[in-house]
């Protein structure tokens, strides 16, 4: 089975909008897992707009699920993670001023900084994962760096797929295979929903890991939190 991990990005950016603490994230993570979920994930941003740097800190005690830290491996970024020491973490080549991922690394131009940054976590004991496009010589590149894993950047399938294009899986689907044929595990996100995660984790093989936030929170303000999250377990069995 699949597993899935709730990003809870969207939390903090409903909480920040009113400066307080309601919805309050550590409790927002308790209960994801309390409803099923089996890990949260997080993506701070230097301007911390939604998740902050002292949220990481927070959350450490209350996960007891796997705990995954995306974002673009800056100085201040590495040392929360270095800090926090969660089960994974997720590097991600977003801007600062980005509004959301958009881009996987160039494993192959970028190779002698992701070894480095890669060796440093695992020193430390945390698994490390790659975002990458489903372009079959970046996981080859991505196998070079020395990463755990790698998460698929999944936005361009969600946007065919939504237009009817079922094609869209084929790059997902090969880049997949090569991972698993070179020891990669594979992990997947961006824009996977209930709409689309069935057939997503059916055609790819040994897919170990979801991160979904936007949409699943979406699709909470109609359907709740608690069955919106049995619903992903469902389709990812």
């Amino acid at each position: 089975m699949t597993k899935l991990s709730v990003n809870i990005n969207k939390i903090a950016t409903l909480r920040n909008s009113r400066g307080g603490d309601v919805p309050n994230v550590v409790q927002f993570a308790k209960d994801v897992q309390r409803f099923g979920a089996e890990g949260v994930t997080i993506h701070p941003r230097p301007d911390e707009r939604h998740i902050r740097y002292q949220d990481a800190h927070d959350l450490k005690p209350v996960v007891y699920t796997e705990y995954n830290i995306e974002g673009n491996p800056v100085k201040s970024f590495l040392d929360l993670v270095l800090q926090v020491k969660p089960t994974q973490v997720t590097l991600v080549p977003d801007a600062e001023d980005a509004i959301t991922s958009n881009a996987g690394w160039d494993t192959l131009k970028h190779k002698d900084f992701l070894v480095d940054v890669i060796k440093e976590f695992q020193q430390n004991g945390i698994r490390t994962s790659i975002f990458v496009d489903p372009i079959l010589n970046q996981i080859e590149g991505a196998k070079a760096t020395g990463t755990d894993r790698i998460e698929l950047y999944t936005e361009e399938f969600a946007h065919q797929f939504s237009l009817g294009n079922k094609d869209a899986i084929i790059p997902y689907t090969a880049c997949a295979d090569l991972a698993n044929s070179l020891g990669l595990g594979v992990n997947a996100g961006h824009d996977l929903s209930l709409d689309n995660i069935k057939f997503f984790k059916e055609h790819i093989p040994n897919l170990l890991e979801v991160s979904i936030g936007h949409a699943l929170v979406a699709e909470s303000l109609y359907l709740g939190v608690e069955n919106v999250i049995q619903m992903y377990l469902h389709k990812l069995k």
